[in-house]
């Protein structure tokens, strides 16, 4: 990648990517690689969906190093663009009916329905359930620490899968 100089005005050092830099950050919807496990409810019926790591959360040095990815150890080794910018981004798809169970993290989750229409849920402080419908491109973002799940209630064939962004930092 090009070198770094400042203007005496810049506060941000410029960068001048090469397009073989930037093309190492694209990724082809149709490329991705899409995981099914690697996470406490991954076998669960009720759970079963697909994730595709796209941007970061690259899996730690050492796997006993403590620290895990929202995404799991290994959709993070199949992340699409590999840098480390302080967020994660990716797709999960699941058919109607189904989505992780209730979970928290110490990270934001935010969450964009792509297509079809998921419930973001999660719990209040005297163990109730709340939720909000998203329909294509509602955003919904949580908080570190919520207990919260998503669910695609798209109304429509049993058989055909929904999509959901999500963005992790």
């Amino acid at each position: 990648m090009g070198e770094m100089v400042m203007d005496h005005e810049e506060q941000i050092p410029r960068k001048y990517p090469t397009k073989e830099d930037m093309l190492s950050r694209v990724a082809r919807y149709e490329d991705l690689k899409g995981f099914d496990g690697g996470l406490a409810d991954s076998n669960m019926p009720s759970a079963m969906r697909f994730l595709f790591n796209v941007i970061g959360f690259q899996p730690p040095a050492t796997e006993d190093s403590g620290v895990g990815s929202p995404v799991g150890a290994l959709a993070a080794r199949m992340s699409s663009i590999k840098i480390s910018e302080g967020f994660n981004l990716g797709y999960c798809e699941a058919l109607p009916g189904k989505g992780p169970m209730m979970h928290n993290h110490d990270t934001n989750e935010t969450f964009i329905c792509m297509t079809g229409m998921w419930r973001a849920s999660w719990e209040t402080e005297n163990n109730k359930v709340e939720h909000i419908d998203l329909n294509p491109l509602d955003v919904i973002s949580f908080p570190p620490g919520a207990i919260r799940r998503f669910e695609n209630v798209t109304d429509g064939p049993s058989d055909q899968y929904s999509i959901l962004m999500f963005i992790i930092s």
